[in-house]
């Protein structure tokens, strides 16, 4: 339940770690390893100089600490969040296109904006991408890029700058492509060899935070051998596979006619040793019953994505059935389909259709909570990738991948605050603000873009805690400014 507020503000100037080693008073919400949550009103999160969390508890517990730390409280530190579907050349058109089909779209809007995502293309919109990325609340992100190894080169590079932790692949396409210069004789050696060179130069770049994707585009666009090759060589590299399934009733009746050997969709990936723990398949809107088995019996992972999934008039996963069969679910942006990169705006979404699955007399499952939620999209999307003991939760050991949230932001009206952490997360959920997102960290490093729209870092002048330089109208302090908790 929301709470008044008094009106008083922290004056000084407050400027945030850039670098570890660093500690900082907030309030903390974040899930657990072992299952369930841990939430401290005044908590204090200390990061090493290797950038490691050392303590993530009660300032009470620390109160040396505590009293050197960078206060920010009432802001809430929170796990940064884990996008596992979006597609970086595609977010110049994030919100065009409502009203057609999937493969309308692909031809219409977005295979004309991939084929112009050349080497100098890319150099101008990753490193803007990423800083978006960030500004979202996103620390860990499994993108698609383009056709073009070129591209991919500068937009491993720009990951490599900005800091975020990336999974990132050349995506792949033999049967049809928008590549009118390849030859087609070559194109299924030229594309295997480019991904290769390319996973061979980053996959496990910077002790990992930096890693390839294997990305045959889908089925309809992918031949036999490319599907097969391509998931060979992910496993002989321990890189990862990922691709579309199941995300449109056209789509598959396309895959049915291109693979009429296949029993179904998921039988496309399986029969070319693509499904496995390194696999992330997005969408997955239609599966049949053997699909689901399937899919749940080779560990392999799938992405939700409601809200391309709605734009698109695509479908609505069953969520409450993929997680009673076991399924293993992140969830995904899928900009451009996406409408914005926001991990919290997908959870929103994914309520509302979860809701309407209810109402259409279509779920069973219990209803998930805003905490189950924020797991969904922070440390099941690093189960996903395989990297739960690294990031996706504030705990002792891991990497310090965290995000800083103003919650007067989010706030109805000038004020109002939620002592309780579901109510908290409730309202990050259903009143996601773009700017709400303060700070991001990746491994105790700050990472380019929350400070605000010009891409400043945090600690910056555009990132000073209590700049003033905001300005949002209807929201509780929106200067950014921390404001006084009631907390010693």
């Amino acid at each position: 339940m929301g709470r008044m507020l008094g009106s008083a503000t922290v004056s000084q100037r407050l400027d945030l770690p850039e670098r570890p080693p660093f500690s900082i008073r907030a309030r903390l919400l974040t899930p657990l390893a072992a299952g369930g949550s841990r939430h401290e009103a005044d908590g204090l999160l200390v990061v090493d100089q290797a950038g490691r969390i050392t303590f993530a508890g009660r300032a009470a517990d620390r109160p040396a600490e505590a009293v050197a730390a960078v206060d920010v409280r009432p802001w809430v530190l929170l796990p940064g969040m884990v996008d596992l579907h979006a597609h970086l050349p595609q977010l110049p058109n994030a919100g065009l296109g409502a009203g057609l089909d999937l493969l309308t779209w692909l031809e219409h809007y977005i295979f004309p904006l991939e084929r112009e995502f050349d080497a100098a293309r890319a150099e101008v919109a990753a490193p803007a991408a990423w800083r978006a990325f960030a500004s979202a609340g996103t620390t860990t992100a499994l993108v698609y890029g383009a056709v073009f190894e070129a591209s991919l080169e500068a937009t491993f590079r720009a990951a490599e700058a900005h800091g975020i932790r990336a999974v990132i692949g050349k995506v792949m396409m033999d049967r049809i492509t928008y590549d009118e210069t390849i030859d087609p004789a070559t194109i299924l050696d030229r594309s295997l060899r480019e991904a290769s060179d390319l996973c061979s130069r980053w996959h496990l770049r910077d002790d990992g935070r930096l890693r390839y994707a294997f990305t045959p585009r889908f089925a309809v666009s992918c031949t036999a051998d490319l599907l097969r090759e391509s998931a060979a060589l992910a496993r002989s590299t321990g890189a990862y596979w990922q691709t579309h399934v199941a995300e449109d009733e056209r789509e598959i009746a396309e895959v049915a006619r291109l693979f009429p050997e296949a029993v179904d969709y998921v039988d496309v990936y399986d029969r070319a040793g693509g499904l496995g723990e390194r696999s992330v398949l997005a969408h997955a809107v239609h599966l049949s019953d053997r699909e689901l088995r399937r899919l749940v019996e080779s560990g392999t992972r799938v992405v939700h994505c409601p809200a391309s999934n709605l734009f698109l008039a695509s479908g609505v996963m069953p969520l409450g059935r993929y997680l009673e069969a076991g399924l293993a679910v992140g969830l995904g942006s899928d900009v451009a389909a996406g409408p914005d990169l926001s991990i919290f705006g997908s959870m929103r979404v994914a309520f509302y259709a979860w809701n309407a699955m209810r109402v259409a007399g279509r779920v069973e499952a219990p209803v998930l909570k805003p905490l189950d939620w924020l797991r969904m999209g922070s440390l099941d999307g690093a189960r996903a990738l395989g990297i739960d003991d690294v990031t996706g939760s504030l705990e002792a050991g891991k990497e310090a991948d965290v995000i800083a949230i103003d919650p007067s932001f989010v706030a109805p009206i000038e004020g109002v605050s939620d002592d309780d952490p579901a109510d908290l997360m409730s309202r990050l959920m259903f009143r996601a603000h773009p700017d709400m997102v303060r700070a991001a960290w990746v491994r105790g490093r700050a990472l380019a873009g929350p400070a605000g729209r010009d891409g400043g870092e945090p600690g910056g002048s555009g990132a000073s805690a209590a700049s003033g330089a905001s300005g949002e109208p209807g929201a509780s302090g929106a200067t950014g400014e921390p404001r006084e908790s009631g907390e010693p």
